[in-house]
């Protein structure tokens, strides 16, 4: 009887410091703990300039479970572009820092061959800077309370996806996709497991403030009108403010013209603010727009220069755009 494959996708930039260490875990998970299995290692590096991709290419000449992807460039997309290139019965997404810990594996296993189509690994406590916790879970209780879409607190896309999922993923024409909001709104019954999130072990992660917040901001632009309504309730709120304030002032000098002097104080300070909100709102719809012309120009999930074993590898020198809807075409 042929053995199940599981594939684990693992992307990765500037991680020479770990992959190594990663491979002989993952290994010793699916040799003790899931013989029965058959398992594929994906990486989907994007551009590193360290020595991962030499390290990779001496990893993949010695176990053909071991694959690579070299991008010339990542997009937005990159993450679920690398999921859709694996060819296992289910594929475990996870980071390639130690951040995701590779025991949880097998129960992720025992989970879906218990029926669930998704398993996710939700951190119910990190060893990350307490600041950062605390505005991580501020963000998802903003998101929940403001999207129709239920979202998962504390899921950074660490999980196992059925092939039937991965297939719904594949169909979509979405060109900058949120792995988390996909699976809130086209998952199918998730199971959750609990894990505390480790430390990174070795090197600096590639993500910073900006790319957080990008990424935050583009889901809250996919998945909540609330920012619009708050720009249009609040400017027709702040105008009837200022109406109202108007007419105040207006009586007050006509009955107490001589006395009366409104001064240059109000005037400067109820500029300011109205500079200040139409900025904040401008910025805010920008946003929207931003996510629109994101979708609009239908950029690849990434660019490809290299794969190594794959049935069919991509030479070095050629570079070819994968995108769902383009690769029904070549088929």
């Amino acid at each position: 009887m042929k053995k199940k494959l599981i594939s684990v996708a693992l992307p990765c930039r500037n991680e020479e410091e770990n992959i190594e260490e990663l491979v002989r875990q993952i290994k010793d998970q699916f040799e003790k703990f899931l013989p029965q299995y058959d398992y594929e290692i994906q990486f989907m590096d994007n551009q590193s300039t360290d020595k991962t991709r030499e390290i990779l290419r001496g990893l993949c000449a010695q176990d053909k479970h071991i694959k690579a992807i070299f991008n010339v460039k990542s997009f937005s997309g990159s993450a679920f572009h690398g999921i859709l290139q694996t060819k296992g019965d289910c594929c475990i997404y996870m980071a390639s820092d130690f951040q995701d810990p590779p025991e949880m594996i097998p129960q992720f296993v025992k989970e879906w061959e218990q029926g669930y189509k998704i398993v996710c690994g939700i951190k119910e406590s990190s060893s990350e800077n307490k600041l950062m916790w605390w505005m991580r879970s501020l963000y998802y209780k903003l998101i929940q309370m403001n999207s129709s879409i239920k979202q998962i607190e504390h899921f950074t896309g660490f999980a196992l996806y059925d092939r039937d999922f991965i297939e719904i993923m594949r169909s979509l024409q979405d060109t900058t996709p949120t792995l988390r909001g996909l699976v809130a709104e086209y998952g199918y019954k998730v199971k959750k497991i609990s894990f505390h999130q480790p430390k990174r072990k070795k090197g600096k992660s590639s993500q910073n403030f900006f790319s957080l917040f990008d990424y935050a901001m583009r889901n809250f632009t996919t998945y909540t009108k609330t920012g619009l309504h708050l720009a249009t309730l609040g400017g027709a709120l702040i105008a009837g403010v200022s109406v109202v304030i108007g007419c105040v002032y207006l009586v007050l000098k006509l009955i107490f013209w001589d006395n009366f002097s409104a001064g240059m104080a109000p005037l400067l300070i109820g500029m300011f603010f109205l500079g200040a909100v139409q900025i904040f709102f401008i910025g805010l719809v920008g946003e929207y727009v931003m996510s629109v012309n994101a979708r609009v120009m239908k950029k690849p999930y990434a660019i490809e220069e290299e794969r190594l074993n794959f049935d069919e590898a991509v030479k070095p020198e050629h570079v070819e755009y994968y995108h769902p809807s383009e690769r029904k075409e070549k088929e």
